[in-house]
Formats: structure tokens, C-alpha cells, sequence
């Protein structure tokens, strides 16, 4: 009996030492983007799977249903396409030429196609950062994981903004202005979104060549749809897309968003279109103010991740999913402050769960989800206080980094 308290001693530190090992081995899995992408990537075979075997990849069909409408010489943009599909097509003629590629491949093969690209693409930009993140690249994958696998359990449009933004911001950094405002412009024509990082042109060398470039490249997008309407029946097909967008806001329901923000929305609602004039007007004034920190590294890139933030929070149509853009601008912003206080980690934290886990019903009961975020706008109100910190903290840092990473 004398050996028996030493031999639970050895026990408990042995038990102590495999605790301590799978934790390290843990870290280490997350440390390498490579690990993260992958688990990623499984993530998003599973989460196409669900939906496809249950037949319920309803924005993916609505896509590809769109896109041969469109190459049959049938509009979307009717009363009986909504009826059908329970839903409107808000997307451009453009978007229905680029999507062709998945439209006409079978259908189980297209949705797998789809969401696969859309991952492979928004992850391999993190890791094609610039130097500056090294560091953390798996971090920001790891951080974007969840509402990731939202997006693509929906087979949303999303993603694939998210991604254009962020490589358009990593071509602009290594002056490559023609291919950067060629994604810039695709996403502008496709989905309005993009358009706003025009606003980045400013901050980069070769301005004029840059816009120069947004001319061409806009004409060259507006134009290609022609290739079956023809250049006479073109702008028909775009002054229906706007009259659908248009009905589209007219019956819009409740939107994770900040027009939509209780009790601020009894003002904002009503004056839509005032408040995000008046929010970009903000945002333009700051900018134009901090000019001389234009060909600063961070504050460009805290500039991207407040346009990645606006197009989200002042969307008129947001989902909670659609925050992928704004979260990945929103990593963007917390790799280049110079410390994170004890409020900045709650808003982290707090996005994690409000965000990324209770959305998820097998995470959360989706009573209390809907409650939550349906009903008081939690998910909003901790988003609109990070936007707030990434604003500030843009505006009001005087450090410089002159040359980009």
C-alpha cells in the first residue's frame, strides 16, 4: 500500500504530459495553412454533399436556371421566373456568361465544382499575402472557417467576392494594376459589391493608368453579354436586371444589416438609400482627409478592409453568411494594429459565436439562434462595434509603413 499514492503521482503526470502533447500537436495543426485549407476543403465536400443529396442546392440551381434562361433568350428578371423559384435573380447578364461553365455541367458535378472553386480561391488568396501575414495566414483561414462553411453550404455568390477583393488587393500590391481592376470590374458588373474597391486606385501608383484600365475593362464586361443578345437588345436585358432590383428591395424582408438594426431601423428603413449615401460620405470624407497616408502599407490595407466592411453592413439584401466579405477585411485590419485591447478580443470572440457557431443548428438551437440574432441583432451590433474599431483605427493611427510587404 506504501507504493500506491507514487504510483498514481506517475499516473496523473503521465496523463498530465498527453494532455500537454495533443495540445501542442493541436497548435501546431493550426499553425500550418496547409492543415487548414484542407480541413477546409473536406468541410466543404461534406457541406455540399448535405445539401445536394437532399436536394435543397437551391441558390446553385437558381444560378444555373438563370444562366440557361439567359442562353435560350429568356429573361429572369420576370414575375413568373420569381413565382418558380421562390426567389428573385438579382445577378447581371455578365454573371450569367461567366457562370455558363457550371450551368452546363451536370448538375451534381456543378455544385461540387462550384463551391470547391469558390474555397479553393478565397483560401489560396490568404495565403498569397503579402508578407506581412505570414505569420498569420492560418490564423485568418482558421478564424474564417465557419461562416466559410455557411457560404458554401448555401452555394452562395459570396465567396466568390470575397475572394475577388482580396486578390485584387494582393495584385495592387505587387503593381500588377491590369489583372488587380480586371477583378475589380468583373465583380462591379457581375454584383455591385466590388465597385467600391475602385476607391483603392488612389492609394496605388499609376492612378490614371489604373482607371484607365477600369474604363476598358467595364466596357468589356457590359459588352460581353452582347455575344447573344446582340448590342441592340443589350441594354434591355440591363434596364430589366435594374427594375428587378428595384422590386427586389420594395419586397425585401429582415436583413442582418444596419439598416435593418433595431430601434434605428424605424428611421434608417424608410431612408435606405440616405443612410448609405450618408455612411459613404463618412467614410469618403475620412479617406480624402488622411491623404497623406495614401502609399502607407497599413492604412491601404485597413482602407480595404473598411470597403469590405461597408458593402456588407450597408447592404440592403445582407445575410449572415455574406459577412465572409466583411470578416476576411476585417482580419485584414487585425494583423496590422499594433496591439488588440481586452474590448477588441470580446468583439473577436464574440463574432466567433454570434457569427460562426450559432448560425449552425447543430450548434445551436435554431430558436434560440433566430432569438438572438433574428430578434435583438446581436450578430449586428458586435459587427457594427468591430466596423467602428476598424474605422477609427484607420483614421486615427499615425504610424507609417512606406513600403509595401
Amino acid at each position: 500500500m506504501q507504493f500506491a499514492p507514487k504510483i498514481h503521482h506517475r499516473e496523473g503526470i503521465h496523463l498530465l504530459t498527453m494532455s500537454n502533447n495533443l495540445i501542442q500537436q493541436f497548435r501546431q495543426f493550426w499553425a500550418k495553412p496547409r492543415n487548414v485549407f484542407w480541413l477546409g476543403f473536406i468541410v466543404t465536400i461534406a457541406a455540399a454533399s448535405i445539401e445536394v443529396l437532399r436536394g435543397r442546392a437551391e441558390n446553385f440551381v437558381d444560378f444555373c436556371d438563370a444562366t440557361q434562361n439567359f442562353w435560350n433568350g429568356i429573361s429572369s428578371y420576370t414575375d413568373s421566373y420569381v413565382q418558380a423559384h421562390g426567389r428573385y435573380f438579382i445577378y447581371s447578364p455578365v454573371f450569367n456568361v461567366l457562370f455558363a461553365p457550371f450551368a452546363y455541367l451536370p448538375r451534381l458535378l456543378g455544385a461540387y465544382a462550384w463551391d470547391l472553386m469558390n474555397y479553393s480561391m478565397l483560401m489560396l488568396a490568404i495565403c498569397h499575402l503579402p508578407a506581412h501575414f505570414q505569420k498569420h495566414k492560418a490564423a485568418i483561414m482558421g478564424f474564417l472557417l465557419l461562416i466559410v462553411g455557411q457560404s458554401v453550404f448555401c452555394f452562395q455568390y459570396n465567396l466568390t467576392v470575397a475572394w475577388v477583393f482580396l486578390w485584387a488587393y494582393i495584385l495592387l500590391e505587387k503593381d500588377k494594376g491590369f489583372w488587380a481592376v480586371m477583378l475589380i470590374m468583373l465583380s462591379a458588373t457581375t454584383k455591385i459589391y466590388g465597385a467600391a474597391e475602385l476607391a483603392l486606385l488612389l492609394c496605388y501608383p499609376r492612378m490614371w493608368r489604373n482607371f484607365g484600365y477600369a474604363i476598358g475593362w467595364g466596357v468589356f464586361f457590359i459588352m460581353l453579354p452582347a455575344i447573344k443578345t446582340g448590342v441592340p437588345d443589350l441594354f434591355t436585358w440591363y434596364a430589366d436586371w435594374f427594375h428587378q432590383l428595384a422590386d427586389h428591395h420594395e419586397s425585401t424582408g429582415l436583413y442582418p444589416n444596419i439598416i435593418f438594426l433595431p430601434p434605428f431601423d424605424r428611421w434608417f428603413l424608410p431612408n435606405m438609400r440616405l443612410v448609405q449615401l450618408v455612411g459613404l460620405a463618412i467614410l469618403s470624407g475620412l479617406f480624402f482627409w488622411r491623404k497623406s497616408r495614401w502609399h502607407d502599407f497599413d492604412f491601404r490595407t485597413q482602407v480595404t478592409g473598411v470597403l469590405m466592411g461597408y458593402v456588407v453592413l450597408f447592404s440592403e439584401a445582407a445575410e449572415t453568411h455574406t459577412y465572409v466579405i466583411a470578416l476576411a477585411g476585417y482580419m485584414l485590419c487585425w494583423y496590422t494594429w499594433d496591439k488588440h485591447t481586452t474590448f477588441d478580443r470580446i468583439l473577436y470572440w464574440a463574432n466567433i459565436i454570434f457569427m460562426g457557431i450559432m448560425p449552425i443548428d447543430m450548434f445551436c438551437p435554431t430558436k434560440i439562434h433566430n432569438f438572438v440574432n433574428g430578434v435583438l441583432y446581436i450578430d449586428v451590433y458586435v459587427y457594427v462595434f468591430m466596423y467602428a474599431t476598424m474605422v477609427y483605427r484607420a483614421v486615427a493611427s499615425s504610424k507609417r509603413k512606406e513600403i509595401a510587404e
